[in-house]
């Protein structure tokens, strides 16, 4: 497994997750295509990490994976109090958190 197929599987993951989060409006689908988007990158880091024998590369992938539950929990908490009080997910829709 070369750099190439390293990096082209990466761009491809980060591809869908990209298109995932442009095409659909509803927001548990547009947060699971930002979590593949930084999972391609994480996958990128390893895999160039272990092609360079550096361990750095490794240590920001955990670092992105430890920022990315954080912000699935806050993400989740803020699309579910907006689900109990509007019934509704549809991202057009949501303007229920403007002052």
């Amino acid at each position: 497994m070369g750099p190439h197929f390293i990096l082209l599987i990466s761009a491809l993951i980060f591809s869908i997750g990209a298109l995932g989060f442009v095409i659909r409006r509803n927001p548990l689908i547009m947060f699971m295509s930002v979590e593949l988007m930084l999972n391609s990158v994480n996958f990128l880091l390893i895999g160039y990490s272990n092609e360079l024998r550096s361990i750095d590369g490794q240590i920001f992938a955990l670092v992105i994976m430890t920022v990315a539950a954080a912000e699935v929990v806050v993400g989740l908490a803020i699309i579910l109090t907006i689900f109990r009080t509007r019934h509704d997910l549809d991202v057009d829709h949501l303007d229920v958190l403007k002052g």
